[in-house]
């Protein structure tokens, strides 16, 4: 019998998987088994050197995901090297910083383009391939614990992270009964490029760590399992859920 989590002859397109999160999901997915299509603005050589020596196919799509451009490139990309997609991560984001009260327009705009547009847009032409294709698939957006809650001197990301709650929910009613699961994960507090100012905040980091009861910030390797989890065959009936991977911050 093989695995319910096997991935094999899956075709995972991941946005960002050039470092971070983004890099440890495409590794995960590409130990289980799928080939990847990595999708950035920079090349992302280390992840495609982790995924070859799996075994794994790679291709990656060069783009910036604050417009609608790319989408249909990346999209005719994968299935002219891969004949198909099967699972999309939408795990491309950004984060501005400043207090609500001088928080600018473009700043606003360019984290909701990013965050919420675009994926939304990339995950439209996903879902319409995956109904073409006629066999289903899965489609994993990265929200963030500011789905749930309010952050600090954030406005515009817990925003988008919110509004990207809603829409894995929104797309997980309509498109169930097409096959397609939409779910998302929500990451806690990871040791990332965008965290980097808040560990650099010696009062803000303390407070952080002591409300983690796991007792430590979380490192990119610890979302893979969720990932591939939602990716696979063992989670056909979970439709429209945010999985906490945050070392118990929201139970406390």
């Amino acid at each position: 019998m093989s695995s319910p989590f096997d991935l094999t002859g899956k075709t995972a397109i991941v946005t960002g998987a050039n470092t971070g999160l983004g890099q440890a999901i495409a590794e995960a997915l590409a130990t289980a088994g799928a080939d990847i299509v990595a999708v950035g603005r920079t090349p992302p050589v280390d992840t495609r050197f982790a995924v070859e020596a799996l075994g794994r196919r790679f291709h990656d799509v060069s783009a910036d995901l604050s417009t609608l451009e790319p989408i249909g490139r990346i999209v005719a990309e994968t299935v002219e090297h891969f004949g198909a997609v099967d699972i999309l991560v939408n795990n491309a984001g950004i984060i501005r910083r400043n207090d609500a009260a001088l928080f600018t327009e473009d700043d606003w705009d360019a984290v909701m383009d990013v965050n919420l547009k675009t994926t939304f847009f990339l995950t439209q032409a996903v879902g319409r391939r995956m109904m073409e294709q006629g066999r289903g698939g899965k489609i994993i957006n990265i929200a963030s614990m500011l789905s749930y809650q309010g952050g600090i001197r954030v406005p515009s990301y817990a925003a988008s992270k919110s509004g990207l709650a809603g829409i894995t929910k929104a797309l997980a009613n309509e498109w169930a009964g097409k096959g397609i699961n939409v779910n998302a994960i929500a990451p806690g507090y990871f040791s990332t490029n965008n965290t980097t100012a808040l560990r650099a905040d010696e009062d803000r980091s303390r407070d952080i760590l002591a409300r983690i009861p796991a007792g430590r910030w979380g490192t990119p390797a610890d979302i893979g399992g969720a990932a591939v989890f939602l990716s696979s065959s063992a989670a056909d009936y979970v439709h429209g859920t945010l999985l906490a991977v945050d070392g118990g911050w929201l139970g406390r």
